[in-house]
């Protein structure tokens, strides 16, 4: 198993029909921020639900984020909300045989483990990073767009030529 910032291992051997909660401490939260690059992570949790499926397992539920990230226009800090659906599906790993390797769309979300032990920690970790708009962008978005546009459109390559239109 890699290491994770918020690892939170789970043996398939002791589930049981009662619902699975995680939720990020301090440091794991600051650790994922810096990971993903965005300004801080306030809160992350998750319930989930895990049902065998033959030899895999399916765990349903939600995730829940408050997070902070940089307008992608502005840079100004903007505060974001994320809650989720989560549907994730550990399979036992396997060796590929093949040079080259072709999957089927239900084998794309499919999250490996070895022996017995997934981390669902990671798992959620990397939904949030999904969640994540990395273009999101705040409220003083629009007046920075008009005043870099204005800026480009008054120096930029064609303002000689825009000039010359003008007379």
């Amino acid at each position: 198993m890699s290491e994770s910032e918020f690892p939170r291992p789970i043996d398939e051997r002791q589930l049981t029909a009662k619902g699975i909660s995680i939720e990020a401490t301090a440091a794991e939260r600051k650790a994922l921020a810096r990971r993903f690059g965005i300004v801080a992570i306030h809160q992350l949790q998750a319930t989930v639900r895990i049902e065998r499926q033959g030899t895999a397992l399916a765990a349903t539920g939600r995730l829940s984020a408050a997070i902070v990230q940089s307008c992608a226009i502005s840079g100004e800090d903007l505060p974001v909300r994320i809650d989720e659906p989560l549907a994730l599906r550990f399979v036992p790993a396997r060796e590929i045989a093949a040079e080259e390797l072709e999957l089927d769309e239900s084998e794309l979300d499919e999250i490996p483990f070895e022996g017995h032990i997934f981390d669902l920690g990671e798992a959620v970790a990397q939904s949030l990073a999904l969640a994540i708009d990395p273009y999101a962008s705040g409220p003083e978005a629009e007046r920075v767009r008009k005043e870099v546009l204005s800026d480009e459109a008054a120096s930029g390559p064609f303002a000689a030529l825009a000039a010359l239109k003008k007379d």
